[in-house]
Order: C-alpha cells, then structure tokens, then sequence
C-alpha cells in the first residue's frame, strides 16, 4: 500500500497521513471539518485503509459529498488524485511521487495499441487515447489531447513510452501537471496513475499487463465505531464463463436425451 495522505487544497489542515485503519471526517462545533479519531464532531463520513485500497464511507443520512464532482451517497472506491468536497472543502488524496530519474532516448511504439489514457472526469470522459506514439497535451488545434481552454497553455506536456514505461514530460514554463495528487512537471507513470490538466480533465493511465483487482461487490454496511474497522460483508463477483460451461453442457444433454425418449416412445 502506497504512502497516502489527505491534502487540504486551501490548507485550512496539514496534510493527514492514511496508514491502514479507520480515519473519522467530522464538523466540529465550529462548524469546520476535522479528520482523526481524536476530532469531535458529528461524523460524516470516514476513510477507510484496508488491503483492498482506500474507501470512502458516507454517514447516514449525510448528504453533500462528492468524489471529482460526483455525489456519493453510501460508499465510494478511491484512487490517488480523486478530489473529495465536504461541507464546503475540497480535500485530494495524495501519493507522494517519486524521484524523476529522466530515462534513455525513447522506443518506437507507435504500432502499440495496448497502453491506454482513459479519461475518467472531464470533456474527454469515456475516450481513451493510445500511448504508443507520442502524444501531445495543449490547447493548439494539432495537440492530440486538446484541452478546450484559452487560459491553458499551446503545449503544455508530452506522453512518451520508454520501453515498458510511459514518461509525462512538461512543455511549458507553467506550473505542471498534477499526478496522484501532486503537481509536478515530469514523471514517471505507471498502471493507474492518475493524472489531472487544467483542474477538470481526469485521465488514468491502463496497462494490459497490470493485474485485474478482486471483483468484489459490497453490502450496505453500518458505519463502524471509532477506532474498528468497518463492518463489511463481501460476496464475490460474478463466476467466470468458463465456470458455468459445464453445468450448461450437463443441462443441454440431459434437455436432448429427454426429447428423444419422448420422441422414441411416443412414436410405438
């Protein structure tokens, strides 16, 4: 598990670390927002840090928050970079980058389908963008990822493959792109690295090769008392096609062999 950590986009709080457990979000009586068991407040909703990721578990009857604009009414899987709005209060989940190391020259993938940006919040949600050729983030009419504001710079960064990897290289004198959270100006990405332009266009990068998360799907658990782990009730996904192959095979032929006994015997 990453080094996670909540951050207060207007600094109203330092930065909250997110170990594994159980982590209260609350208004006090002052009316603004503490996070951490030792905060009293009406609870509104918590963070909770299992081996499974971060989720996101609304209060009853709260209503209010949202997770990169969208409300959540019960329970939300969170990732690096999603921005949470509570009461007023924009919090971001952060994961510290690593030191950039700048790679050798880049490899040609230009045939390469495989490696993908999926947008997932903005103008471009539910377009995906290849990564095996270069490709150019700006406002300028020829950059491959346009992003539709006069305020954003012609050519603001570069998405190249190195080998096995996909480097985002900063192009203009502005502040940078913010990846899992953090704004930097070049970085090394990896399977679901979250990466935001312009406050708005939300992109993770996809992999083929990163392995597929448990499938799982939760109940509606109460909230857990301070200092517990919530209360979840796990069932898992769907099975597999190839799980429900031979059950179905075992029907067909049982279907058919009573069709021909009817046949045989009601012909005589």
């Amino acid at each position: 598990m990453p080094q996670l950590r909540l951050h207060f986009s207007h600094r109203q709080h330092p930065d909250h670390p997110l170990p594994a457990g159980v982590h209260r979000l609350v208004r006090q009586a002052s009316g603004t927002l503490g996070v951490g068991d030792a905060v009293a407040g009406a609870l509104l909703a918590q963070f909770c840090v299992d081996r499974r990721g971060l989720w996101l578990q609304v209060a009853n009857g709260v209503r209010g928050i949202h997770v990169n604009g969208r409300p959540v009414r019960r329970m939300a899987l969170l990732r690096a970079g999603d921005a949470v709005y509570a009461d007023g209060v924009e919090m971001v989940v952060q994961v510290p980058p690593p030191p950039f190391r700048a790679p050798e020259a880049p490899s040609d993938h230009a045939d390469d389908m495989r490696v993908l940006l999926r947008g997932v919040g903005g103008p471009h949600h539910g377009r995906s963008f290849t990564l095996g050729p270069a490709r150019l983030v700006g406002s300028a009419r020829e950059a491959d990822i346009h992003i539709d504001d006069p305020a954003f710079p012609a050519r603001h960064a570069r998405f190249q493959r190195h080998g096995d990897r996909v480097v985002l290289h900063g192009l203009g004198p502005g502040q940078g792109s913010v990846v899992n959270g953090v704004t930097v100006r070049d970085a090394i990405l990896a399977a679901g690295d979250q990466v935001v332009f312009g406050g708005q266009h939300r992109f993770v990068v996809e992999f083929p090769s990163a392995p597929d998360s448990p499938r799982f799907i939760l109940a509606e658990p109460p909230l857990a008392e301070p200092g517990t782990a919530p209360a979840q009730t796990l069932v898992s996904g769907s099975p597999a096609p190839g799980a429900r192959l031979p059950w179905l095979l075992l029907a067909a032929l049982l279907l058919a062999a009573g069709l021909s006994a009817l046949l045989w015997f009601g012909a005589r």
